[in-house]
């Protein structure tokens, strides 16, 4: 029995087959963050891995394609897997296909005649990709046979802001480069008078998609069928959006934290010819601070104290991000005891709750440089005689 494919999209998300649409949008957003190419500059294998989820998360995000997933199965490329069993591959061997009487007029809403001459067919134009792309080409249509416009690609920012900036919330502003409307033909393409053989059939009507060693041939979605287009437009080459700069404006709520991601709708890329735009995203790189260390919500900090401030005990006053608190130490506070201050972190944007600080002292040990000083040292060794190494020879 042959193992499962490598591209088993439920294992590339981590999730069960039976995931909801929640769990897996959960999962997506885990992946994408841990696995972005800015928050890992030049690991190669984080970048594919980043791809593959975003592809994996495409598939089953979409419920036509996820169905049609999950009883085809996994896609190798020698090959379709039956994935609702997990099982290896059936029929023939390498290059062979496992339907056991799949129906391809159920699976493509085709008539048995036109499923039998897709399988069998030669044609022009071109050869799919990946699954995702495969998926995209023959179930992106509406009732009426006609392709849906493809929502233009999103665009993915990092933002570097500083500790302050991301404890209290602030205001980004973006100059980017995007795709938008062209302004001379309003995103249809066309010139407006004569007509052009279609680029993407070459004026066939028809391209053909290759799904492992299978051919499926389908309307030129570009022409519709036609094997013609209006005349293209001359400032967008008949793509109906041009590439030019813009300014986004993002909010970036208090607490944002290193890794946090953040989106505008509609701001990403214009799709071609008057299909609506993608999202912007922006993930958020936050600077250092010098004193202050955060984890999560949490601050911690280290203060220094005096050896009298330790042995005596005393009230002082230690910092925070909101400005200075009163901090009780005991007497006979050690150097490294740590206290806590409730609600002195940094706010949740969910929860409206907030974190706590930590405070950590260090006893800082005196230099005397006068005789004075040295002798009251000698004298408070001569009153408290204890060896503090005692204990270490106790046991041997």
């Amino acid at each position: 029995m042959a193992s499962v494919p490598k591209h088993d999209y439920y294992q590339t998300l981590n999730v069960k087959r039976g995931a909801s649409a929640e769990e897996m949008r959960k999962a997506y957003r885990r992946l994408a963050r841990k696995y972005h190419p800015d928050l890992n500059p030049g690991d190669r294998s984080a970048e594919e891995r980043f791809k593959q989820v975003q592809e994996a998360y495409d598939v089953l995000s979409d419920s036509k394609k996820r169905e049609i997933y999950d009883r085809v199965g996994f896609y190798s490329p020698t090959g379709f897997y039956p994935g609702a069993a997990g099982a290896g591959p059936t029929g023939t061997e390498a290059g062979g296909f496992g339907f056991s009487g799949f129906d391809f007029s159920d699976l493509f809403g085709m008539g048995p005649e036109t499923a039998r001459a897709a399988g069998r067919g030669t044609g022009s134009g071109s050869a799919g990709g990946g699954f995702s792309e495969m998926f995209s080409n023959l179930f992106s249509r509406g009732a009426a046979g006609q392709p849906a416009p493809e929502a233009g690609a999103d665009l993915e920012y990092t933002v570097d802001i500083s500790f302050w900036e991301a404890i209290q919330g602030t205001q980004a502003r973006l100059n980017i480069r995007r795709y938008d409307t062209c302004r001379q033909c309003g995103g249809p393409g066309s010139s407006g008078s004569g007509q052009m053989i279609c680029p993407a059939c070459q004026g066939a009507g028809q391209v053909s998609q290759m799904a492992g060693a299978m051919r499926f041939h389908l309307t030129c979605q570009r022409c519709q069928g036609q094997g013609r287009l209006p005349s293209a437009c001359a400032a967008c080459q008949g793509d109906g959006r041009v590439s030019m700069p813009d300014n986004v404006e993002v909010r970036i709520p208090p607490g944002a934290e290193n890794g946090s991601r953040l989106r505008v709708p509609g701001k990403g890329n214009v799709g071609a010819r008057g299909a609506p735009a993608g999202d912007f995203y922006i993930t958020t790189r936050v600077g250092a601070h010098p004193f202050f260390k955060r984890t999560g919500h949490d601050i911690h900090i280290q203060v220094p104290v005096t050896v009298a401030e330790a042995a005596l005990g005393a009230k002082i006053e230690v910092p925070t991000i909101d400005g200075r608190a009163l901090l009780k130490i005991p007497p006979g506070a050690e150097s490294g005891k740590t206290f806590r201050l409730r609600e002195k972190g940094v706010l949740h944007p969910r929860t409206n709750q907030r974190g706590d600080e930590y405070v950590e002292i260090r006893i800082v040990v005196p230099r005397p440089h006068d005789e004075r000083s040295k002798e009251i040292l000698r004298e408070f060794a001569r009153l408290n005689p204890e060896d503090p190494r005692a204990g270490l020879f106790e046991q041997r």
